[in-house]
C-alpha cells in the first residue's frame, strides 16, 4: 500500500542519510584534498623530477573528519527535506508512470520493455522537474560545514537564504544533471529487462512449466543489484556535476562548463568520487524494490 511504501521510504532516509551525506562531501569541490609530492622518473638525462599532485581523502577518513569536526548530527544534515520529500516524490513517480504507461501502450507494444522504459524517463523527468527544490535545499544543508557549538542552518533558513541571494532560479540549481540522470533509469531498465528474458529462457528449458521457486526471486533479486550497479557506474558523473552545480556562489554555471572544468581541473577520476556510498546505498533498496513488484505481479497472476 502507499502508507507502507511511504513508512519504508522514510526509514531508509533515515538509515541511509550518513552515506548520502558523505557521498555530497566527497563529490563537491570543497573537499580537502592532501597535497602529495610525486617524483616522476623518465626525463631525458634519467633524473627524477619532483610534481605536486594531490590525493582525495577516502570514505573513511571524511567520515571521521565530519565526527570530530562537526559532530555526529552533521551526519543526518539535509534529513528534514529528504523525509517532506519521499512521500511527495514517490506519489508523483507512481501517478506520472501509470499515467505515462496508459498513453505509450496505445502507442507502442503494450507492456513491452519501451513501453516501461519511457513511462520511467516521463516519470522522472516529471518527478525531477517539481521536487528539484526540495533536494536543491538537502544538498546545500549537507554541505554546510560548521564547527561543534556552532548554528547550522535548518531546511527554512536554508531556503529562506537561497531565495536571497538567488531568486526562484536558485531552487533549480542541478535540473539539467538530474535529466541527464534519467538515463540512469533507462539503463537500468535495459540490463534489467535483457537478463529477465535471459533467466526466465534458461528456467523454462531446465525445468518444466514447474512453479516459481524462491531461487527464482533470488536470481531477479541479484539481476536487479547488478542492472542497478551498471547503471549507476556508467551514468554516475552527473550525480557529481548536480553537486557541483548546487554549491553556494560556485564557477559552476552549467552542465558541459561544469563536466569541462571538472577533468581539467581535477582529472577524470574526480566524476567517481563518492560512488561507494552510492552504490551501498542504492543496489539494495533497488534489488527489493523491483523484486518486490515482480512477487507481487507473481502472486496476482498477470502474466
Amino acid at each position: 500500500s502507499p502508507q507502507k511504501g511511504s513508512i519504508f521510504g522514510t526509514v531508509g532516509a533515515i538509515v541511509t542519510c550518513p552515506l548520502e551525506v558523505l557521498k555530497t562531501r566527497l563529490q563537491s569541490s570543497g573537499l580537502t584534498l592532501r597535497p602529495v609530492f610525486q617524483v616522476q622518473l623518465g626525463t631525458v638525462s634519467g633524473t627524477g623530477v619532483i610534481r605536486p599532485g594531490t590525493v582525495t581523502p577516502g570514505l573513511l577518513q571524511v567520515l571521521r573528519s565530519i565526527l570530530e569536526k562537526e559532530g555526529p548530527r552533521s551526519l543526518f544534515r539535509g534529513l528534514g527535506p529528504n523525509l517532506v520529500g519521499v512521500a511527495p516524490s514517490r506519489a508523483i513517480y507512481f501517478a506520472a508512470y501509470s499515467k505515462s504507461k496508459e498513453i505509450f501502450n496505445g502507442l507502442l507494444v503494450p507492456n513491452s520493455g519501451a513501453v516501461h522504459m519511457s513511462s520511467a524517463g516521463v516519470a522522472a523527468f516529471v518527478t525531477n522537474s517539481l521536487m528539484n527544490p526540495v533536494w536543491m535545499v538537502k544538498t546545500r544543508m549537507q554541505l554546510e560545514k560548521k564547527a561543534r557549538g556552532e548554528k547550522k542552518m535548518n531546511a527554512l533558513q536554508c531556503a529562506r537564504y537561497v531565495y536571497k541571494t538567488e531568486g526562484i532560479r536558485g531552487f533549480y540549481r542541478g535540473l539539467t544533471a538530474s535529466y541527464a540522470g534519467i538515463s540512469e533509469t533507462m539503463i537500468c531498465f535495459l540490463i534489467y529487462e535483457t537478463l529477465k528474458k535471459e533467466l526466465a529462457e534458461s528456467q523454462l528449458t531446465s525445468r518444466n512449466g514447474e512453479q516459481k521457486g524462491a531461487s527464482d526471486f533470488l536470481s531477479l533479486m541479484l539481476a536487479a543489484a547488478f542492472s542497478k550497479g551498471c547503471a549507476s557506474c556508467i551514468a554516475y558523473p552527473h550525480e557529481v556535476i548536480r553537486t557541483r552545480l548546487r554549491e553556494e556562489g560556485s564557477k559552476y554555471k552549467y552542465f558541459f562548463q561544469t563536466g569541462r572544468l571538472i577533468a581539467v581541473e581535477e582529472g577524470y577520476a574526480a566524476f567517481y568520487r563518492g560512488l561507494i556510498p552510492q552504490l551501498i546505498r542504492q543496489i539494495p533498496n533497488t534489488a527489493i524494490v523491483l523484486s518486490t513488484y515482480e512477487l507481487i505481479v507473481h502472486l496476482l497472476g498477470d502474466k
